[in-house]
């Protein structure tokens, strides 16, 4: 079908709009009347050929007192959806009584099959029949639909000389239509253009990768395709439409099954009525209905082929509180074992949850076949290094390149969504990766392939041609090192997040203004002895500056030992948080000594070879938490993590360790990194030339000014 023909139908639709709906609802309002009738009318012209047929099948059914008739009536109308009712729309547009038109109307809807009724309840346009009906519009509308000047059917429209006069609509370019319609709608209701679909260059891209470099792989087998946020369908509809295609040009017979789930009841009823059209009766049951997040439609099932445009930078904290809330989550999806943790989570922040479609799919990856399960999923750029080591997004990040599913990244042109104009990703991934790539990431920089479009269509202002779709696809399945594709190793993109240590170091000030201080807390925590105690010996040291904790501790439990006294760990804490302070010139404070072949010295893992009262220690201090610092070490840093340690941290700041049971891995992906290309700074005889040219253009200026 021409673009031509797909303008007019979407003119003509909007102009119904316009000419019947404009004095009886707002503009933000039209699409409760126009999105369910385009999709009335289009079940209704598929089924008009057989329409005697059905009538005539029901008659005798009815006679022959058969109850359950559905799959009957259904296999005579040759589609897996039917109407018994006697009427089509054609018949009801000459009613000139409105209630005769509202009772007929009604027997009309009410004559589907159960499976359109569901279509026309989440519709929920059994509820604007009234509202038309009392506007003396409803006929009207009806009028508009039937017109012979457009076909809404599959099948052309034929003049007398059989000859094409109108040409059919196919599902793929009615899924446009009902995408372009949405948009527009949701443009005059001020919310997110397009908020629901993806352009339909992009969604042929992601057909692109998913299956070319897989296609001499297809076998004459069944494939299950899958797309948990699966809009109006069309991704699910190319993506089936393309492997069929490739299966055909390997003298291949594949069956397809399609399974999608969708959370707004319009689009889910798009999608419902796109795979009733398609006349496979086996696809309409596979549309669940809910969020995918914490109502899962297909938890015991795997795929073949996942494609997906999650929304992004969206919240998801209603899905999380189902799911029990952050702490009480327990979803396999997103906790899984990995690596010995048994609780490694993947749960990423509440505000959005567009990497939890992706942990989903990972879910259901087959990994008992020999093609596996390829994941092909749209994302903006927060997905490849928001959350930092340890927390949820990275962790989905590592669980997928340590697995070594991550088969490439490919970064698309701004503006090539309707809903907005930033950076857009797409993910590649598969448990089944081809020998050459395992161990090994592709990131492609395309985001100079694009080409204008004339007209922009909400941010969208480029699109992609098949000439530029192949030229992406090509350097997938090339896997070589360009300009614009890249290849790295799996750990280039991990890192180690270390944590610095360095020592406390305290003094303790016995001076009478601070004992004094001191005794006021230890009144208020019911500890009056303590103060007597620390009184006692600041005598000894005669009120002066202790610089040395650890000897001051060790005198002072001398001297409650004196006073039949002890000095438990929340006394020493008491010390620790009112008396002493910090003091960069004071000894560190040790946490714990061990004797010598007990623990072996690393300092750089906090184990200090001291001497104390003549007995040689190894020594762990305590750490100060205000000089506490982090530090990310790449894997692939040459000499691991003691290397850069000694040449970053040791070199500055020699007292300091690592305390290792804080240590985190992370996975980030910098594009930026990669391809960023500095701009080419202009010469200094490009520089001169010009200064030159503009003093002879201002040459006298400054005179006549003067002058003047």
């Amino acid at each position: 079908m021409n673009n031509q023909t797909y303008n007019q139908i979407v003119s003509f639709i909007w102009g119904i709009a316009d000419d019947c709906l404009r004095d009886v609802y707002v503009r933000g309002k039209y699409r409760d009347v126009i999105l369910p009738m385009t999709v009335i009318r289009r079940l209704d012209a598929v089924l008009e050929p057989t329409k005697d047929a059905v009538l005539q099948m029901k008659k005798n059914l009815d006679e022959a007192g058969v109850i359950n008739q559905t799959d009957a009536l259904c296999s005579v109308a040759g589609q897996s959806f039917c109407n018994t009712s006697p009427f089509t729309l054609k018949d009801l547009k000459s009613r000139a009584k409105q209630q005769q038109l509202k009772a007929d109307f009604i027997a009309y809807l009410d004559g589907f099959s159960p499976n359109v009724q569901e279509i026309l309840e989440k519709f929920k346009f059994r509820n604007q029949i009234d509202t038309m009906i009392e506007a003396d519009i409803l006929g009207a509308v009806i009028e508009k639909f039937v017109s012979p000047t457009i076909n809404l059917s599959p099948k052309p429209v034929l003049d007398d000389n059989g000859d094409v006069k109108i040409p059919g609509l196919d599902n793929h370019t009615m899924g446009v239509i009902f995408e372009e319609l949405i948009r527009r709608f949701n443009e005059e209701n001020n919310e997110e253009a397009g908020e629901h679909f993806t352009p339909r260059d992009v969604v042929e891209l992601m057909a692109d990768i998913t299956f070319l470099p897989i296609a001499d792989k297809i076998k004459n087998a069944p494939y299950l395709v899958y797309d948990g946020a699966c809009g109006t369908g069309g991704m699910l509809t190319i993506a089936d439409e393309r492997l069929h295609q490739l299966a055909k040009e390997h003298n291949k017979e594949i069956n397809t099954y399609l399974y999608g789930q969708e959370i707004n009841p319009e689009t889910y009823a798009i999608t419902k009525a796109d795979l009733l059209i398609k006349g496979e009766s086996l696809q309409d049951d596979n549309v669940a209905f809910g969020s995918t997040l914490s109502n899962d439609g297909y938890p015991t099932l795997n795929f073949d082929f996942m494609l997906s445009n999650p929304p992004y930078g969206k919240s998801w904290k209603t899905d999380l509180e189902r799911l029990g809330g952050k702490s009480d989550i327990s979803d396999p999806r997103f906790i899984v074992t990995h690596n010995g943790e048994p609780n490694f989570k993947m749960i990423p922040r509440s505000s959005d949850g567009q990497m939890l479609f992706l942990a989903n799919k990972l879910s259901k990856m087959k990994h008992d076949t020999e093609l596996g399960s390829r994941i092909v999923e749209v994302h903006n750029g927060s997905s490849l290094f928001t959350g930092d080591a340890g927390q949820g997004e990275s962790n989905l990040r590592r669980y997928i390149i340590e697995n070594d599913w991550l088969e490439a990244i490919i970064a698309l042109p701004e503006n090539m969504f309707y809903n907005t104009g930033i950076a857009t990703f797409i993910w590649v991934v598969t448990n089944r990766k081809a020998a050459h790539r395992q161990g090994k990431v592709q990131l492609i920089d395309a985001t100079n392939l694009k080409s204008s479009l004339r007209k922009s269509l909400g941010n969208k202002n480029c699109e992609l041609t098949p000439d530029l779709r192949k030229q992406i696809s090509d350097m997938l399945i090339n896997f070589e090192q360009t300009k614009h594709s890249k290849i790295f190793d799996n750990q280039e993109f991990g890192y180690y997040k270390i944590t610095v240590e360095r020592p406390l170091r305290l003094c303790v000030d016995l001076s009478n203004e601070n004992l004094m201080k001191f005794s006021e807390v230890c009144e208020q925590q019911q500890d009056a002895k303590l103060a007597t105690i620390i009184e006692k010996l600041a005598v000894k040291y005669n009120f002066s500056v202790v610089q040395d904790f650890n000897e001051f501790i060790t005198e002072l439990s001398g001297t409650a030992k004196d006073l039949d006294e002890k000095l438990p760990a929340k006394r020493v804490n008491l010390i620790k948080n009112y008396l002493a302070k910090v003091d960069e010139n004071a000894e560190k404070v040790i946490k714990k000594l061990h004797k010598p072949g007990k623990v072996e010295e690393n300092p750089i893992k906090g184990f200090f070879s001291a001497t104390i009262g003549g007995k040689d220690f190894v020594v762990e201090y305590e750490p100060d938490s205000n000089l506490r610092d982090t530090e990310q070490i790449p894997m692939l840093h040459e000499g691991g993590i003691e290397k850069f340690f000694k040449d970053e941290v040791l070199t500055f700041t020699s007292d300091a360790w690592i305390d290792e049971s804080k240590t985190q891995i992370g996975y980030e992906i910098s594009f930026t990194k990669y391809f960023y290309e500095p701009l080419k700074l202009r010469t200094l005889e490009e520089i001169t030339a010009d200064i030159k040219a503009l003093e002879e253009q201002t040459e006298g200026l400054l005179q006549e000014i003067v002058k003047g």
